[in-house]
């Protein structure tokens, strides 16, 4: 298979991993890769991804793909190890979220997969169901889907690792339930991998599934176990974090640049990036889905690198370290992410078959619901929101969001339903992705598990005028600000909003209208959305204001969207409404 040569940002840090000895020995270097997997959500198959500069997808990603590239990547040097940027398992398309993702936890198990950073998503079913999903047995939340993949469900062989984490107070227990790093053998080489999540995850998980922990600053964390690292002399330390930031609007940068300067300041990583001791040498990141190879300023004033390799599979994060082992230090690191190009591999015969028959396992337990034909829709494809460069973007309307909200708003008008809101999170995949398009414009129930992978359910609630303004303006503050979540809104209800005016004044009530008419503050609206969001979910507390809060119990939103699709399907075509105007 002919491969596109790497571009390979190196910083020669002649830093010191530990406290440096009084004295130098003579170096001992020994060169090691570190390859780094974000955000794949279980994708075992592979999914749609625009490369920089190409007009059209291609199939990236899937482990068949992922398992050849670390094969390749051990050939070239032994001193090869696999790690993760959290968010591995959790929002997972059918074939794995059927399954509690113990597919996907056994292919990473058999890719060689050593220490992975928690993501936010690994706590989506709660704290119990995450530790069975490391430590293996049967004992889940949910039964009709733990253990049916393998009746003796072994568990992850890598361990998930959190500095920021710990039992509370009210949990009567201390400590953390998870270790803060752990220390690798690689080529003789000791690399010491510390890892954080994202600090936001209590409002963006089931409060529930969460209530016995704390999650704290993760670069004060990080940096008070660093000493405990340090004394141990190893000779390079590696942050992997689940916590990211994106490209500054304006820039033509993206996942392919070498050695970025771009990365919004005000984003989370950058902040974290800036904070934590000079010692770590490079921080692998993940959480925002967007692709990048950045340099970031350390507290000396430094550069160092600061990746993430988008979603899904379609980047693996490379690192190659030339380690000093005799004085406990690394000479240079490089970066790159490297696209995992599933078209090419296919085509040259190189796929792992032992993935290939891990795949088509996992495939065969669903096959009776997954192909299950829902709908034939009006075109081929309905997509959520993209940037002109082909990356994902959750701060625009899209017509999947229309889509999504309309199906809402359908579901709960019985219960007197006149507005429909939907996360933009919740919308995991394209309808159909753009690797499952099938002749006729039919979508199957796979399809629409992939958009909605979590088993939400519906609720319909009543939110002053006023409420439902405050609603809009927690798209664009706290700690939404620096990570706009656009709520997708239905038919007959829209706004508009100002993007320069400062968080908390962007949306004017007189410009929100339903069918045409401007709210009134003090009237009351039914609205319809998913239990997650009215729960107060994606930070938007102003959801636990509402009254008159009923739960339809058995509507899941894979059912929601099915019966919509069933009713309208040839009516529905890739088309943004327009909804939310966008003011300067």
């Amino acid at each position: 298979m002919k491969k596109t040569p790497l571009l390979l940002l190196t910083v020669a840090l002649g830093l010191s991993a530990c406290t440096p000895p009084n004295t130098t020995l003579p170096a001992d270097p020994v060169n090691v890769t570190v390859l780094g997997l974000n955000d794949f959500h279980g994708y075992l198959e592979p999914s749609g991804f625009r490369p920089a500069g190409a007009t059209a997808d291609i199939r990236a990603g899937g482990v068949e793909a992922i398992a050849a590239e670390l094969s390749d990547a051990r050939k070239a040097n032994p001193n090869t190890i696999f790690v993760g940027g959290g968010d591995l398992i959790g929002a997972s398309p059918i074939s794995s979220g059927l399954l509690r993702d113990e597919p996907a936890v056994y292919a990473l198990n058999a890719m060689g997969m050593r220490v992975s950073a928690l993501g936010n998503h690994e706590f989506d079913q709660g704290l119990a169901e995450l530790l069975r999903m490391q430590n293996g047995g049967c004992a889940s939340n949910d039964t009709a889907k733990a253990c049916k993949f393998d009746p003796n469900y072994r568990g992850a062989s890598f361990q998930w690792i959190a500095a920021n984490v710990a039992y509370n107070a009210a949990s009567g227990k201390t400590g953390s339930p998870f270790k803060s790093y752990v220390i690798e053998q690689v080529g003789g080489a000791r690399i010491a991998f510390v890892g954080a999540v994202t600090a936001e995850t209590p409002g963006i998980v089931s409060p529930e599934g969460v209530k016995d922990l704390t999650f704290s600053d993760p670069a004060a964390a990080v940096n008070r176990v660093l000493p405990e690292i340090k004394a141990q002399n190893p000779d390079a330390i590696i942050m992997l974090i689940h916590e990211g930031g994106e490209i500054a609007a304006g820039s033509t940068d993206n996942y392919a640049t070498v050695g970025c300067k771009s990365l919004k300041t005000d984003s989370p990583i950058y902040k974290i990036a800036t904070a934590v001791d000079p010692a770590v040498s490079a921080i692998i990141t993940g959480h925002s889905h967007k692709g990048y190879n950045c340099l970031v300023p350390d507290p000396t004033g430094k550069d160092r690198i600061v990746i993430q390799g988008e979603q899904y599979g379609h980047l693996l994060q490379r690192l190659d370290l030339t380690v000093d082992k005799a004085n406990h230090k690394v000479m240079t690191v490089k970066a790159a992410n490297l696209v995992v190009d599933y078209d090419a591999r296919a085509k040259a015969g190189q796929l792992d078959f032992g993935m290939t028959q891990l795949v088509t396992t996992a495939k065969a337990r669903v096959e009776a619901i997954s192909s299950v034909e829902i709908a034939r829709l009006g075109s081929p494809q309905i997509r959520r929101g993209y940037t002109a460069a082909g990356a994902q973007d959750r701060t625009i309307e899209s017509a999947l969001g229309d889509v999504v909200a309309d199906a809402l708003l359908d579901a709960g008008k019985p219960q007197g339903a006149q507005i429909g809101l939907m996360n933009p999170g919740g919308i995991r995949s394209d309808l159909p992705d753009s690797t499952k398009i099938k002749p006729g414009n039919a979508v199957n129930f796979g399809d629409v598990f992939a958009v909605h992978p979590f088993g939400n359910t519906t609720t319909v609630l009543s939110l002053t005028g006023q409420q439902i303004d405050e609603v809009l303006e927690q798209q664009f503050s706290g700690a939404n600000a620096t990570a706009v979540k656009l709520l997708q809104v239905s038919e007959g209800f829209s706004y508009k909003y100002s993007q320069s005016a400062p968080a908390g004044s962007k949306i004017n009530i007189a410009d929100i209208t339903l069918n045409g008419t401007p709210i009134s503050a003090t009237a009351k609206y039914r609205v319809v959305t998913n239990n997650f969001l009215a729960g107060g979910g994606d930070n938007f507390a102003a959801f636990k204001s509402a009254t008159d809060v009923v739960q339809l119990p058995g509507l899941a939103d894979t059912d929601v969207l099915s019966n919509y699709l069933k009713a309208k399907g040839p009516s529905l075509t890739n088309t943004v409404k327009g909804r939310i105007v966008v003011l300067p």
